[in-house]
């Protein structure tokens, strides 16, 4: 499979590309191309332009800026996963992007073009959900913040402009929190069928906050608010995130098709939700 000839510009800042987007009607970004590239050789799509982001720099690392991190763009999967201050500041994160796919990918997917690619079965729109994240965007007329509740707006649709670039998420600080991201398959490196999210904050034997995020039960990213109520300000015990999880489903519209029906989906939200819950509680 061979794609489309096609004009390749591979800019240096972030200006550059901002300014490459702007003359070029026709283009498309290039970041890790895990997702882009088999859309090109099977012909799925035919910029007349592609625009390389992989010589920006600047898109790439993490770094502590007070009370949140900033994770570039072009940070790899493997990055996030392994970096200590993904670990000790955003946990669901890590545990989370250990989940993508297989090596190869983790290792050349990048963790800004996995957002914005905004499938609804991708592994890190939800634990970005629940941390609250902020997506900053570049575009012709500066930078801008989009809150994650904003970001995520339809199926493989956010809120970054056609002239604009995602350059880094910044993620407040949830230090102290145990997490955990519990993902259903049918094969192994599958998307998943239902992921849950959890990350809980334990003050003794209680839960002194909690948020639960779903992957793959609608056309975005969801927060299982009623499950988060269920579980606040109540003890950390296996009754209660049991009654809390049944209510995981709550609200969500999840799709039907070759690997499970609505209900299907709806079932594992629930399972899924009182494993990721128990255990982040027990981290």
């Amino acid at each position: 499979m061979i794609p489309a000839q096609f004009d390749y510009i591979a800019p240096t800042s972030i200006d550059e590309a901002v300014a490459a987007l702007a003359q070029h009607e026709d283009a498309k970004l290039l970041a890790g191309g895990q997702s882009l590239l088999p859309v090109l050789r099977m012909r799925l799509n035919a910029p007349e332009t592609v625009i390389d982001l992989g010589r920006i720099d600047s898109l790439r690392g993490v770094r502590d800026d007070g009370d949140a991190i900033v994770i570039g763009a072009m940070t790899s999967h493997t990055e996030v996963r392994d970096h200590p201050l993904v670990r000790e500041h955003a946990l669901l994160l890590a545990k989370a992007t250990a989940e993508v796919a297989d090596p190869q990918v983790r290792h050349r997917g990048t963790f800004g073009g996995a957002l914005a690619h905004a499938d609804p079965a991708g592994d890190l729109g939800a634990p970005a959900l629940v941390l609250g994240a902020e997506f900053v965007v570049a575009g012709p007329a500066g930078t801008r913040r989009v809150a994650a509740e904003d970001f995520f707006v339809d199926l493989f649709e956010t809120a970054v402009g056609e002239d604009e670039i995602l350059t880094e998420v910044r993620v407040p600080k949830h230090t102290g929190w145990g997490a955990h991201y519990e993902k259903f398959v049918r094969t192994a490196q599958q998307w998943p069928i239902v992921a849950v999210g959890a990350t809980v904050r334990t003050e003794g034997e209680t839960i002194a906050e909690a948020r639960v995020g779903l992957t793959n039960m609608g056309s975005t990213p969801l927060r299982a608010r009623a499950v988060e109520d269920a579980l606040v300000g109540q003890p950390a015990s296996a009754d209660v995130v049991r009654a809390a999880a049944a209510h995981a489903a709550d609200g969500t519209s999840p799709p039907a098709d070759l690997n499970g029906d609505s209900d299907y989906r709806r079932h594992l939200a629930v399972v899924l939700a009182r494993r990721a819950v128990l255990a982040a509680v027990g981290d």
